[in-house]
């Protein structure tokens, strides 16, 4: 495809909230389309295989005003640790790729993240990253035409893919299967190291935590990620030229807390930055090798629980939640040592709207606080 060809990206505010120096989103506005299609309706149609997750969206959830509070008190709880870890991560970040960084986050988790390490680089170092966010699609790879645009504007060595947190690694080895896809039949090679936030899963190499613990931005969908949709990769609406899709929720403004959440975590930037700075030396140093523990233990729950399809187990806190909040939930399992500590509180006020039964497990049973596990749909012929 010609570069001249290539679209261009669309920023704030005419799409999402985040001012546009924050984020440059790689992505074709669908706000126009009606992709919403109930919970029930959608499951039924991933898990037949007549339809992939990313050619619909879910309905977007609205929150009581009892789970509005929890986010509250949760973000102004995590505050301190999240911008610890921010600044952990950027600084490897940095270590690896320099001044010249060019941040890439993986929508829609990626963002907020992205935009924090982007602020973090400007407030400690007086940087000013490119800062984008791109659609990867599991199953279906990355988004090429975003790759095309992001090599023709800058060094491809210099970009670093960001993504929120890692469940079993699913989209770590997407990333990597994707470019090594796209540099063989392109000849553009792109690092495929992804950073993350947190590493649960242990899965990435560049993180600021390896702890399962609450990121506020995972409490909520489109209003707290710039008031933009998960992505959406749909042959009706996506053409061979095309950015993949997303859509932004303007009409949801009055909730939104995208930029509460930002403006929190950087508050606590100064408090944090003497402890980062001592700290991040070792935290480079030390073995941050993936030893991929928690696709190991998905497989193991797997076996307990009769559940063929991997995808229908959600390790993590983010992941868990996002369960809960999207998709057709079975129930969650919980850590007896994490099951009533306030971090999962968020988690039980969602399980009971829902009916969702909470199980406590052992201790030892996985490396996260939680699993949330998807109602398995009965295929035709009675097989699952």
């Amino acid at each position: 495809m010609s570069t001249r060809t290539l679209p261009s990206p669309l920023r704030g505010p005419d799409f999402g909230s985040y001012p546009a120096e924050d984020v440059a989103w790689l992505l074709k506005d669908l706000s126009h389309v009606r992709l919403e299609a109930p919970a029930e309706e959608r499951e039924a149609a991933i898990q037949s295989g007549r339809a992939h997750y990313a050619e619909s969206l879910p309905v977007e959830y609205r929150p009581s005003p009892q789970y509005q509070e929890l986010f509250h008190r949760a973000l102004q709880e995590s505050a301190t640790r999240l911008a610890y870890a921010v600044g952990l991560v950027t600084e490897l970040i940095l270590a690896e790729r320099g001044p010249g960084a060019v941040l890439v986050s993986l929508a829609r988790a990626g963002t907020p993240i992205g935009v924090l390490i982007r602020r973090w680089a400007r407030a400690i170092h007086g940087l000013e990253l490119p800062h984008y966010a791109m659609s990867i699609v599991r199953g279906r790879g990355i988004d090429r035409v975003a790759l095309r645009y992001l090599a023709r504007h800058h060094d491809p060595a210099a970009v670093m893919f960001v993504d929120g947190w890692t469940g079993k690694g699913a989209i770590a080895s997407e990333l990597a299967a994707a470019l090594d896809a796209h540099a063989r039949e392109e000849g553009v090679r792109f690092p495929g190291e992804l950073a993350v936030l947190a590493d649960p899963g242990r899965c990435a190499e560049i993180f600021g935590t390896r702890d399962d613990f609450l990121i506020p931005s995972a409490c909520l969908n489109s209003t707290v990620s710039g008031l933009v949709s998960r992505t959406v990769l749909n042959d009706e609406l996506i053409g061979p030229g095309d950015f993949h899709g997303a859509k932004f929720y303007a009409e949801l403004a009055a909730g939104d807390v995208s930029g509460l959440f930002i403006d929190t975590v950087c508050a606590r930037f100064e408090q944090v930055a003497a402890q980062v700075a001592a700290d991040w030396p070792a935290h480079r140093a030390a073995d941050r090798r993936p030893d991929w523990a928690g696709r190991r233990a998905v497989r193991r729950i797997g076996e307990r629980y009769g559940i063929d399809d991997l995808n229908l187990i959600k390790p993590g806190v983010g992941e868990t939640t996002r369960v809960l909040l999207r998709r057709v939930p079975w129930q969650v399992l919980a850590r007896a040592d994490m099951l009533d500590r306030r971090e999962l509180a968020h988690i039980r006020l969602l399980a009971a709207e829902r009916g969702v039964p909470v199980v406590e497990v052992e201790p030892d049973a996985f490396p996260y606080a939680c699993m949330g596990l998807i109602r398995p749909h009965p295929h035709p012929g009675g097989a699952r």
